[in-house]
């Protein structure tokens, strides 16, 4: 790892300006060169081509799961290493791939000792979730979130009733997963080295409705999880209409059929956990 491309999204949880500029004087006081820089998603992000015009072995991400997301896609066939860096809300496959460790000391270790794996993730049509996939009417508590994000507060109350609404509505269901219910609100999947997690979401009451709702809007969506889990090999959206789903907190449509299986990434994701084989 010496010649870098930083991947950064001034909008994400905790990315801001300053903690990036902290990282990339982190970075040049181990001799790391950078080649590259992308804002995201004010800038487009760069091809495997132009890495490797650029020279780059090593694409730096500093961002929340969504960007990550939209990185890890791009590249998913490019040769080099990605380095995430804790930058979002929850900051999941940060924490997985180096603990608790702050950015600096990432940067060091990655440096003295970069050693890459293979991630698993939940895929599902063209789309895949490295952290997560949310499929079901309370996905649609994701608007208010994003008014919160972007500061619009007269726009947040509006965003709640609609969410509100649909959360009451008459669930999703899925097949595929044995002992999963008739209909949930939401379906929490997320991936293991061979299988999918199914966590089911049925809130009913409202004070369920209302905790669901505050954990999406304060961004902590995992925290939504709740009352079934069930192990499966794959699931089916088992619904005559397309259904919103949230990859890494990201909204897309999934057509009625469409199954949810296991993937897994090339060995490209740097990692400095000890523990982490």
């Amino acid at each position: 790892m010496e010649r870098l491309w930083f991947i950064t999204n001034p909008k994400s949880g905790s990315s801001d300006a300053s903690k990036a500029e902290a990282i990339e004087a982190a970075c040049h006081e181990r001799g790391l060169r950078f080649v590259g820089r992308t804002d995201f998603p004010d800038h487009k992000l760069p091809t495997p081509a132009e890495l490797d015009r650029a020279g780059a072995d090593t694409v730096m991400l500093f961002a929340g799961d969504g960007t990550i997301n939209a990185a890890v896609c791009a590249l998913a066939d490019w040769d080099g290493g990605i380095l995430i860096l804790p930058g979002g809300t929850m900051n999941m496959l940060a924490k997985v791939l180096h603990g608790d460790a702050d950015p600096a000391a990432i940067v060091e270790a990655a440096h003295d000792r970069e050693r890459r794996v293979a991630l698993p993730y939940v895929e599902a049509g063209k789309h895949r979730a490295l952290v997560g996939l949310i499929v079901g009417p309370a996905a649609s508590w994701y608007r208010a979130r994003e008014q919160v994000r972007e500061g619009r507060l007269g726009k947040l109350l509006p965003a709640i009733r609609a969410a509100w609404r649909r959360t009451f509505g008459r669930g999703v269901r899925l097949t595929g997963a044995p002992g999963f219910p008739p209909r949930v609100q939401a379906a929490y999947v997320y991936a293991q080295d061979d299988h999918l997690e199914v966590a089911a979401v049925d809130a009913r009451d409202f004070r369920a409705i209302a905790e669901l709702g505050w954990n999406w809007v304060t961004g902590d969506w995992l925290a939504a999880r709740a009352v079934t889990e069930i192990r499966a090999d794959e699931v089916r959206i088992a619904e005559r209409r397309p259904v919103l789903a949230l990859f890494d907190g990201e909204p897309e449509s999934l057509d009625p059929g469409t199954q949810v299986s296991v993937g897994r990434t090339r060995e490209q994701f740097v990692s400095t956990r000890e523990d982490k084989a």
